[in-house]
């Protein structure tokens, strides 16, 4: 261990930076942040740093640093120094002055100058989080913040706030600490970090409370309906992350991919619940009684749906279901198909040149039939996205092209969009079905009909591995 960590409480005191460009801004907006009493002693300020001294939020000297700021100490009385120079000679000699007087010293991006250094920070106040490398990297420290950032809810200060102000109920009712322990590790675990995380803070001091008062029972199950996303892993919520580690049984359906269930908690059930068309695994009905069945049970029960929930993922119906049986649940959005697949096929649903309306249908076959409203679909200035109809390219052609639109059209299909196997079919409602056969386009794909297919070859950025993008002109195209 290079440097012994430390929380120091500077609320108030006086901390010394010798120097104002950029560098130093930040430091000194952490030192405000913390409270402390800042003196800037600088020839010259950027504007962030002036701006502090103008509203008085600093002292500024305008001057070059003298071995007084330090060593008089009959006028500073200094809990801690900064030296943010350009000047090598200087941040030494600041560093070794500072040193001779005890005084905690940190000398920017110069660990062997130092005497502290400022950590990377995960600001959940009052839970405060510090990374360090020791100096030796800065960057990879940020990086490794970013990290815990996406895992930790800001709501966690609240949760501490909220401990905090029961600690001396929980102590009188629970004078063992052993019984203390447990009670905590528990409640946080449960229901009453739950309801603070979705912003019910009222609830979650009435759930304290109950818990305190009926001594401590056993929870209910519940049910978290979360949106697993297109496929892409990383474009998962943090909510969901959290959702993930936490659930004892997860009931998914086909369309999350394996890279999503890696991220469940590794002791979970797993229950595949997954549909497909004229091939369903698990009727609808039973889906919903299985929830009902393993929260009734104490369990925390994960619906992991692929997309959003509730855009033709029969959420609706699933919480009805829920709702009826009086089991608590959350719903976690997540991206639908229609915003992941297009972006990752660089190809935005509206535009204000080419559509300035989008609209999301089901392309499901339902009784040999697509019961659609196609003369309000078929606008040239209209977007149109079709989920689940790769086996009807044919109906969409024709319909489409029967209530107005043109057979050159442009279209694409987005084939497993967001993940590294993703293909991108670019080409028109005239040859959709040829697209389709000869390239062996499978499930899951997404239909993108509009002129803003055209910004495909100027907008493409996403390539991954096993990429393979089409383009087939129109027939009037390849005549010409």
């Amino acid at each position: 261990m290079d440097f012994f960590p430390i929380f120091m409480n500077i609320k108030s005191r006086q901390c010394l930076v010798v120097g104002g460009g950029k560098v130093a801004a930040r430091k000194i907006a952490l030192l405000l942040k913390a409270g402390a009493q800042v003196q800037v002693v600088a020839p010259e300020l950027c504007g962030e740093v002036n701006d502090m001294a103008r509203t008085g939020q600093i002292k500024h000297l305008a001057r070059g640093f003298d071995d007084k700021d330090i060593c008089d100490t009959g006028k500073c009385d200094h809990v801690l120094v900064i030296a943010a120079t350009s000047d090598q000679a200087t941040n030494q000699r600041i560093s070794e002055l500072a040193r001779a007087r005890s005084m905690p010293v940190n000398v920017i991006d110069q660990p062997h100058l130092c005497s502290f250094i400022m950590p990377s920070i995960v600001d959940r106040s009052p839970i405060q989080i510090a990374i360090s490398t020791g100096g030796s990297s800065p960057v990879l420290a940020r990086l490794l913040r970013t990290r815990l950032e996406s895992y930790i809810p800001t709501a966690y200060g609240k949760l501490a706030q909220l401990v905090d102000g029961f600690r001396s109920k929980v102590i009188e009712k629970f004078p063992d600490a052993k019984q203390r322990r447990y009670f905590w590790e528990t409640v946080l675990e449960g229901r009453v970090t739950e309801l603070l995380f979705q912003g019910n803070e009222h609830a979650a001091k009435h759930a304290l409370q109950t818990a305190i008062d009926e001594d401590f029972r056993e929870e209910h199950g519940e049910v978290y309906l979360v949106g697993a996303g297109p496929g892409d892993p990383d474009l998962l919520t943090f909510r969901a992350l959290r959702l993930m580690q936490r659930a004892d049984v997860v009931v998914y359906d086909r369309l999350v991919s394996q890279g999503i269930l890696d991220l469940v908690r590794r002791d979970a059930e797993l229950v595949y619940v997954g549909k497909e068309r004229n091939n369903h695994a698990v009727p609808q009905e039973n889906i919903n009684q299985c929830l009902v069945r393993y929260a009734k049970e104490g369990k925390r029960v994960l619906r992991l749906k692929g997309g959003d929930p509730f855009i033709f993922g029969r959420g609706g119906e699933e919480i009805e279901t829920l709702k009826e049986n009086h089991v608590t649940f959350q719903v976690v959005p997540g991206i639908t198909a229609a915003a992941g697949c297009s972006s990752y096929g660089g190809i935005p649903l509206t535009h204000r040149d080419y559509a300035q309306s989008c609209v999301f249908v089901t392309g499901h076959l339902k009784d040999g039939t697509v019961n659609l409203n196609w003369k309000a679909l078929a606008h040239p200035n209209q977007t149109i996205v079709f989920y689940m109809g790769l086996q009807a390219v044919n109906v969409i052609r024709n319909e489409l092209v029967a209530n107005g639109l043109s057979d050159d059209t442009p279209a694409a299909l987005v084939e497993q969009g967001t993940t590294e196997n993703q293909r991108v079919h670019i080409g028109t409602l005239s040859n959709l079905a040829e697209i389709v056969e000869r390239e062996k386009v499978k499930p899951p794909t997404l239909i993108i009909v509009g002129q803003v297919v055209t910004l495909h070859d100027k907008l493409k950025w996403f390539h991954p591995n096993t990429e393979r993008t089409t383009s087939f002109q129109s027939a009037r195209g390849r005549q010409a």
